[in-house]
C-alpha cells in the first residue's frame, strides 16, 4: 500500500506539471515535474532507510517538495529566456532538467570565422542578464562546426567560437567560475552537412544551463 501511494504520488506530480510548449505545441513534464520525481523517490529511498516504511512516506513528500523547487527554478529561468530571446532565431529547449539555448550559424558566427557577428550581441545581452540573474546554474558553452574542412581545423574553431561566446559573456559581468566552454568541431549535426542551410544549422553554438544547488 505504502509503495502504491509513493507511486501514486509521483504519478500526480508529473501529470499535473505536464504543460504545452507555446513554441512547440508540444506535451511535455516541466523542470518542475523532473525535479518533483526526482525528489520524491530520493526522499522515499533516504526516508526508508532512517525510518522503514512511515519514513519513506514522509521522505517521499519532503523530496518532492524539494526537488520540486529545484525545478521550478529552471522553469522560471526558461520562461524568462523565452520572452528575451522571442523571434530572435534561439532555439529554448528543457530536456532532462536542463535549459538548451541553441543558436544556429546565421545569428552566431560566418563560415570558418570565430568572431561574433555584431547582430547576434544583442542576443548575448539578453542571455546575460538573465543567466546574471540566476547564478544558481553552470553556463556550458558547446561550439560545433559543419563538415567542411579537416576534422583538426574544426575542433580548433569549434573551441574557438566557444570561447568567443564566454568572454563576451564575461564582459557582461557572468562569474567565469560558473562558464565552461567546450568545442566538438563537426560531431552531433542537428542537420545534414549536404545543403548550404544545414550546414549552417550545424555551425553554432549551444549554450546548457545546469542547475548547480
Amino acid at each position: 500500500m505504502k509503495k502504491s501511494f509513493i507511486c501514486s504520488l509521483l504519478a500526480v506530480l508529473m501529470l499535473s506539471a505536464c504543460a504545452t510548449d507555446p513554441y512547440t505545441g508540444e506535451r511535455k513534464a516541466s523542470n518542475t515535474a523532473w525535479g518533483a520525481g526526482i525528489g520524491t523517490l530520493a526522499g522515499a529511498g533516504i526516508g526508508a532507510l532512517v525510518g522503514g516504511e512511515k519514513g519513506a512516506l514522509i521522505g517521499a513528500g519532503v523530496g518532492a517538495a524539494a526537488g520540486a523547487g529545484t525545478g521550478g527554478y529552471m522553469d522560471v529561468q526558461a520562461q524568462k529566456l523565452r520572452r528575451e530571446l522571442l523571434n530572435t532565431g534561439v532555439q529554448v529547449k528543457e530536456i532532462n532538467g536542463q535549459i538548451y539555448l541553441i543558436m544556429p550559424g546565421n545569428i552566431t558566427f560566418n563560415s570558418n570565422e570565430a568572431t561574433i557577428k555584431a547582430n547576434f550581441l544583442p542576443v548575448l545581452n539578453s542571455i546575460a542578464k538573465v543567466v546574471k540573474e540566476y547564478n544558481k546554474t553552470m553556463v556550458q558553452i558547446n561550439g560545433y562546426t559543419d563538415s567542411t574542412g579537416s576534422q583538426a581545423t574544426n575542433n580548433a574553431l569549434s573551441l574557438m567560437r566557444a570561447n568567443s561566446v564566454s568572454n563576451y559573456l564575461r564582459v557582461q559581468g557572468v562569474d567565469a567560475n560558473r562558464i565552461v566552454a567546450n568545442g566538438y568541431g563537426s560531431s552531433n549535426p542537428i542537420a545534414s552537412n549536404s545543403t548550404a542551410s544545414g550546414r549552417e544549422q550545424n555551425r553554432r553554438v549551444e549554450i546548457v544551463l545546469i542547475n548547480r544547488q
